[in-house]
């Protein structure tokens, strides 16, 4: 699944980082994840508590969503995603392919497709906190 191979990716990053930074521990660490990207939260969740190494075991993990801002590129208008006015076919497209999101999303105010993600893509380490 999507989520998994995230998940595998974001232990995997702060592995590295606490190991770089000489941590015994991990205590907190903060993800945010782009509203575009679709992520199951649930099971994202899931997967970092089953894949945390070592370090990791008593990390508390928080996951924040970022909504996702678009910016037409004809007529500037700026607006939110709206996941509730898609099909569920649309939106599994989007979740699996981001990039995407232009064949299916067309400015609410112009109708053009031509616009540009400013925020709510991707899956990001915010922070990290850890013990020497």
């Amino acid at each position: 699944m999507h989520e998994w191979t995230l998940a595998e990716a974001v232990i995997s990053t702060v592995s590295q980082i606490a190991e770089k930074e000489g941590l015994k521990e991990v205590a907190e660490v903060e993800i945010k994840v782009g509203e575009l990207q679709q992520i199951e939260l649930d099971i994202l969740e899931f997967a970092l508590s089953q894949l945390k190494t070592l370090k990791l075991k008593n990390a508390k993990i928080n996951i924040q969503t970022v909504k996702a801002e678009l910016k037409c590129r004809v007529c500037g208008h700026k607006w939110l995603f709206e996941k509730e006015k898609m099909t569920e076919e649309i939106a599994e497209a989007i979740h699996f392919v981001p990039e995407i999101a232009h064949t299916y999303i067309k400015c609410p105010k112009c109708g053009s497709p031509d616009f540009e993600i400013l925020q709510g893509r991707g899956i990001w380490l915010e922070s990290m906190k850890g013990v020497k």
